[in-house]
């Protein structure tokens, strides 16, 4: 009967639930080591920085992209107000293409005709600008 009971030192020494216990309980138990919480915040923090490394490269990206299409914005109105500035003998449509020529004396003048087109009868005074075409929001692109 000795063997069937245990004494009340052994029953100290128990618990109730023993496979909720976050550590072993008897000799055949699973070994459970501690975690070194270094270890785990250094990879923590290390996947972290990775993170928002992507993020912000992503974003630095957007940003470029924005920058872009902001300076060719800039640069279409910059052509569009040289092209109204320039002497015009016709009223241009939108979607076509149009050529822009200064003269010697500095005067912008908006053609039809590309440079390729002249032939024999282009005026010695003019020099080509740019190609351009007229957009739907009355700005002008810039085609070479």
């Amino acid at each position: 009967m000795k063997y069937n009971m245990l004494t009340k030192l052994e029953l100290d020494k128990m618990v109730e639930n023993p496979g909720l216990v976050a550590f072993p309980h008897s000799l055949g138990s699973a070994l459970i080591k501690a975690e070194d919480k270094g270890k785990l915040k250094s990879r923590a923090l290390s996947a972290m920085h990775e993170q928002t490394a992507k993020q912000l490269l992503q974003i630095q990206k957007q940003v470029e992209l924005l920058v872009n299409q902001a300076n060719e914005l800039k640069k279409r109105v910059e052509i569009s107000e040289r092209i109204y500035l320039a002497e015009l003998s016709f009223e241009p449509f939108v979607g076509n293409d149009y050529h822009l020529y200064e003269t010697e004396e500095g005067v912008h003048k908006l053609f039809m005709i590309a440079p390729e087109e002249w032939g024999r009868s282009k005026p010695d005074k003019l020099n080509f600008v740019a190609s351009v075409k007229l957009l739907s929001d009355h700005t002008w692109e810039v085609l070479k």
